[in-house]
């Protein structure tokens, strides 16, 4: 399958494929891919879903670095010594940045309390309100889109700078990307047209009434934004022979520290992004309805790929390495 091939194949799909948007690889510095789908361009946005979760994790490799946060076993509850923790919680105080990176934070209740979250004014000392419990410290893996938020505001307050600040200042603008600009409305109606709205969108961030981007979903990238980001991670932490992420950071996101089970294809686990293959040297943030940032630095590539709301759509790589670098390389 050649690239026509391709952009026929995702053009005429009425499966899993039918949502794409946009994809757009990088190998070796150049660009080999990049093509769009139901209107979008190059430069528009989408909401990416989970891939923010990864952006938030090289965020926090930058605070580190910084020595903004003293290390990924420093404790959360020291980044909020104003929170009230609830009467009878003892579990909060020994959870750390890399229980939260590696989703082993233990969480109150069965599900995730998205209405009190996301009514309320401030999402990340509600969310506090959920972390922690009787169980204790467990090391189970248990996947909170919600307790990342609790990440963002280690951020703000390690750095005292607002996250998107932060990220613009030290990601997207060393990168040459656009910066990210504020959403700006948080109502239920604007959440769910959010995640259900198929046109294109600016670079924006979702935010809670106090102005703190959203963590583990709400960013909207484009594909070779997602494409540029890989291509950083590929080449260890360095663009344009500047170092922007310590190599020591990296090597230990992308580090197995878990293996999950069926529900996530049996993935490895580092700090927020995942290990597909126990043997390769692949990696990937990845978001649902499909969108990802796909690393190969086996073959020194990386792909980015957005798509619409779609149910049920979770992994690509197989996509990716079935249809996209056959087509590419």
């Amino acid at each position: 399958m050649d690239k026509e091939q391709l952009h026929g194949f995702i053009s005429q799909s009425t499966g899993n494929e039918s949502n794409i948007c946009q994809i757009y690889a990088i190998r070796e510095g150049e660009t080999v891919f990049d093509d769009c789908w139901h209107g979008f361009k190059t430069e528009d946005s989408m909401n990416v879903n989970s891939v923010t979760k990864g952006i938030v994790s090289l965020l926090a490799g930058i605070a580190l670095d910084r020595g903004c946060i003293k290390s990924v076993d420093q404790k959360v509850m020291e980044f909020f010594p104003d929170y009230t923790v609830k009467r009878g919680e003892k579990t909060i105080y020994d959870v750390t940045v890399r229980h939260l990176l590696t989703m082993t934070a233990p969480y109150k209740g069965r599900s995730e309390p998205w209405k009190k979250v996301c009514t309320s004014q401030d999402w990340t000392l509600t969310t506090l309100d959920y972390l922690g419990g009787r169980k204790g410290i467990t090391g189970e893996f248990r996947y909170a889109t919600l307790g990342i938020q609790i990440l963002v505001g280690i951020i703000e307050r390690a750095t005292g700078e607002k996250c998107i600040d932060f990220a613009n200042k030290n990601l997207f603008d060393p990168l040459g990307l656009p910066g990210r600009i504020m959403h700006g409305d948080s109502s239920k109606e604007d959440q769910f047209d959010f995640f259900m709205n198929k046109n294109p969108r600016k670079p924006e961030w979702f935010s809670d009434p106090q102005g703190t981007v959203t963590a583990g979903w709400g960013m909207c990238m484009s594909a070779k934004d997602m494409a540029v980001i890989g291509e950083l991670v590929c080449d260890g932490g360095v663009h344009e022979g500047k170092r922007m992420i310590s190599a020591e950071y990296l090597s230990d996101m992308l580090t197995p520290h878990l293996k999950l089970g069926e529900r996530m294809g049996f993935m490895n686990y580092g700090y927020l992004w995942y290990k597909p293959y126990d043997d390769r040297d692949v990696y990937a943030a990845i978001g649902d309805s499909g969108n990802i940032i796909y690393v190969n630095k086996e073959e020194n590539i990386s792909v980015g790929i957005t798509g619409t709301f779609k149910p049920r759509i979770f992994d690509r790589v197989d996509f990716i390495e079935q249809k996209v670098l056959p087509a590419v390389m």
